[in-house]
């Protein structure tokens, strides 16, 4: 099973980007010191590790209902497809992306789960799912996007104060309560040897608030500021890795970093082994505003007016933005040029 299997070790002698690790025991007791380090990691690369987080059990245990899932058949899973309307929950099936201008498709499949649904179950908030993620929505599912959030929002809790923002300011923004983007999402990359130019998933930013992800090989890659070179970074054993989004970003006037990063094959005899990852995905409430919080934090006024004009309205709610951003990646949305 993916929680439990020994993969080959992360190699020594490929380009790695360090990233902080923050411990989220001392972040929840208020070490001042740990919370300026939070504050570092998500204003100057947006990426940080995160260690006594208190979510493994379930992160292994939706490894193997993923497994499950990604294991049916393809046709069976294909009644759960997104589709190419940019709805973001459900399966997404293996070449349905262009990763380049070229046309070249994607080889990874994953499996999206709505919060509201997870939360809701056994209603259906958004679409229904395979009888594999039924069977453990109540018993592995829920357990996970509620410490999920509980881990997010307490992030974005903390950071809503160094902002200067009143009391609650993000997390009305982010309401349990509330429809959203909010996503557990489960991926299953094939094994790749010898070819490492290959792209998983294309350089991009996160389209929400936070993620909270968890992997056992590397692949994930960042392009740290004022680069041009990319790094991996190191999965470490019971370290999630979390990073800033663009509705952070866009609430913050920019003082939050999400950070360009992209997927490729593992390196070296890690590629060799299917790729599996889970994510969290933290986004906005589906009514909010994306723009920056410029009215109520005198620090995010002054960053706003140091930035290009409009940079930080973008005119969109956050259910907006996601529905754009998922439909463009869709080959039966995309131009190739020719």
């Amino acid at each position: 099973m993916p929680g439990i299997t020994t993969f080959p070790p992360f190699p020594e002698d490929v380009a790695t980007h360090p990233l902080l690790i923050i411990d989220f025991h001392l972040v929840r007791a208020s070490d001042l010191r740990e919370t300026e380090k939070l504050w570092k990691a998500a204003t100057q690369l947006g990426f940080w590790y995160l260690k006594n987080h208190g979510v493994d059990d379930e992160v292994d245990a939706m490894f193997d209902m993923g497994r499950e899932t990604l294991a049916l058949p393809l046709e069976e899973k294909m009644k759960y497809e997104q589709g190419d309307g940019g709805f973001s929950f459900g399966y997404k099936a293996a070449g349905v992306q262009y990763m380049d201008d070229k046309g070249s498709r994607d080889v990874t499949e994953f499996l999206n789960i709505s919060k509201d649904d997870a939360l809701a179950w056994p209603t259906p908030v958004h679409r229904t799912y395979p009888p594999t993620v039924d069977a453990h929505m109540e018993s592995v599912i829920k357990p996970f996007v509620l410490k999920s959030l509980a881990v997010n929002n307490f992030l974005i809790d903390v950071l809503n104060d160094k902002l200067g923002l009143p009391k609650g300011t993000l997390a009305g923004l982010h309401q349990v309560d509330r429809t959203s983007g909010c996503t557990a999402r489960c991926i299953r990359a094939p094994p790749m040897t010898g070819q490492s130019e290959k792209t998983f998933l294309t350089a991009h930013t996160d389209f929400g608030s936070l993620s909270f992800l968890h992997n056992r090989l590397g692949g994930l890659q960042v392009l740290p500021p004022g680069s041009s070179e990319w790094c991996y970074v190191k999965p470490l054993p019971g370290h999630a890795i979390c990073n800033i989004g663009d509705a952070l970003n866009i609430f913050s006037g920019g003082i939050l970093r999400s950070n360009i990063h992209r997927v490729i094959p593992p390196p070296k005899d890690q590629a060799n082994c299917e790729r599996w990852s889970l994510v969290f995905f933290t986004r906005p409430n589906d009514d909010a505003m994306l723009r920056a919080l410029q009215d109520e934090s005198p620090q995010i006024a002054d960053a706003v007016r140091k930035a290009p004009s409009g940079k930080f309205e973008t005119g969109s709610t956050a259910v907006q933005w996601l529905t754009r951003r998922i439909k463009s990646q869709r080959v039966a949305n995309y131009k190739v040029l020719s």
